[in-house]
Formats: C-alpha cells, sequence, structure tokens
C-alpha cells in the first residue's frame, strides 16, 4: 500500500454533538467549538499522513455523526454499510453510503441485524466483531456471509465494560494488538502478539493506523511512551472534547486504499 493512495472519509461535527448518545459514560459540558477545532486538527494530521480527506456534513439531527466509523466498515474488495444499534443514527446511513459507494461495491446490513463499526476490528483476513449493545448475532451472521467470497474468517469477540470492541481492542500492525484485557477475553486474541495499555490509561487501546504510521489521542502519554519504545511511529492529537461523546481515533474516519469503482462491479 502506497500512503499517497489512502482516502480518509470523515463528518463534521453536529451542532447537536452535546445531545449524543452515551453508554458508559457520565454525560459532561461538551464545547462544541472547541470540538470543531479538534476534529480540524485531527483531519490535518490524517493529510500529513499521506490521506485525501474528504468531509461529510452534518445537520443538527446527527449528533453522533462525526464518529462515521460506526457506519461503514470498508474492506479492499467491499464496503459493508451497517445498520446502527441506536435508531437514532439510522439517519447517518445513506450520505454514508453514497460516499464509500464511489470507492466500493456496497453491501448492507439489513433488519433484524445491527452492528457498529466500531466493534469491528480486522487484522488482515482475520475480523473480530464484538457483541455489545449495539451489535448483535444477526449483524455479525450478515456481517460472515458478505465477506466469505473473499476468504476472511469473522469471529464474535466478547466486550465487557466499554462501548464497542475497538475501545479495549486495535491494531498496531498485522500482528500485534494494542489492548486492555479487563474489557476483552484475551483468548480469543492468543494467535497476536499482544502489548497492554498501561494501567493508568484504560482507554488508551483506541489507536488508528494511517499507512506506517499511527495515530493516537494526546491522552495518553504513558502507552505512547510504550510505543515508542517498540519502535512504532506515533503521532498524536488533543481529541478530548470528542472523547466526552465517547469517541475516539478510530471513530472519526473510514480509511482505506483507493479504488475506482466500473459500473460492471456494482451488478
Amino acid at each position: 500500500m502506497h500512503v499517497r493512495d489512502l482516502i480518509a472519509i470523515t463528518r463534521d461535527i453536529s451542532p447537536s454533538l452535546a445531545e449524543c448518545q452515551l453508554t458508559h459514560l457520565a454525560r459532561q459540558a461538551i464545547d462544541v467549538d472547541r470540538a470543531r477545532g479538534q476534529h480540524s486538527e485531527y483531519e490535518r494530521a490524517l493529510e500529513r499522513l499521506g490521506c485525501a480527506v474528504t468531509r461529510l456534513p452534518a445537520g443538527a439531527d446527527m449528533p453522533d455523526s462525526v464518529f462515521i466509523e460506526d457506519i461503514a466498515i470498508v474492506f479492499d474488495e467491499i464496503a459493508v454499510v451497517t445498520r446502527p444499534g441506536a435508531i437514532s443514527r439510522r439517519l447517518e446511513v445513506g450520505d454514508v453510503a453514497a460516499a464509500v459507494s464511489r470507492h466500493r461495491k456496497v453491501v448492507q446490513i439489513a433488519s433484524p441485524g445491527t452492528i457498529d463499526g466500531g466493534d469491528v476490528l480486522a487484522v488482515g483476513r482475520s475480523v473480530f466483531v464484538g457483541r455489545t449493545s449495539r451489535t448483535n448475532d444477526a449483524g455479525i451472521d450478515q456481517l460472515r456471509e458478505a465477506l466469505a467470497p473473499y476468504s476472511y474468517t469473522v469471529r464474535a469477540a466478547t466486550v465487557r465494560g466499554c462501548l464497542h470492541l475497538k475501545s479495549a481492542v486495535t491494531a498496531l500492525d498485522e500482528r500485534t494488538l494494542l489492548l486492555n484485557r479487563r474489557w476483552i477475553a484475551e483468548d480469543e486474541f492468543a494467535t497476536f502478539d499482544l502489548l497492554d495499555v498501561d494501567q493508568g490509561e484504560p482507554s488508551g487501546a483506541n489507536i488508528v493506523r494511517v499507512g506506517p504510521s499511527l495515530l493516537y489521542s494526546a491522552a495518553f502519554p504513558r502507552t505512547r511512551d510504550l510505543l515508542g519504545l517498540r519502535g512504532y511511529n506515533v503521532i498524536t492529537v488533543d481529541v478530548s472534547e470528542i472523547a466526552k461523546a465517547e469517541g475516539a481515533v478510530t471513530c472519526c474516519s473510514l480509511i482505506f486504499q483507493s479504488k475506482t469503482v466500473h459500473p460492471a462491479e456494482l451488478t
């Protein structure tokens, strides 16, 4: 993969961000203007790392829309557009589906399935899907069926104490996972090398790969130092206001390699 071929789709901060869905966090006051500034810096970081960034608009009826990762999962071969577990988020689907359809053939999760992209961790041909309040077995089964022609292995994963699977575990590379063992069943990831977050930074397992680099929240300096000692190139951004809405760095973009979709592929 050449970094210059990376696409990043983001979505604007809604003026109603403070009305976001919350599951495990107490509601705090959110400075929407500051959140917009942080989001813009996040996008600039993606651009500096080689992504071509496209930002979708968001209205006041979409308080969680900045967390675009939940609405689609983009693989090399197809994009799977989700049916979010939170009913209020289903308004977000149409625009995201249209955006990713310019790059991939689209398959859509249907009722009774629900799935949030934040529950889907793809590492090579292994795809782990968290069973959570947002993702059910019907959604996992539909994802497995959609990916079957492309030789992916889809496994359900245990999640406890956090919103999404990727709150608890993300990939540093094709062999190594960053994780908080208290929020997952570590034996389900036994074939990978596991790197623990610092004990004082339980929410620090969420990190996003951008080509050969990693983009990470500035809120976890001790885990950042551990990653540096392992030789990873880590770029940090301040997402403190976005974190109050139960979001993290993976949530705010869809990052994938560019690929033009020809009309024959849509049939």
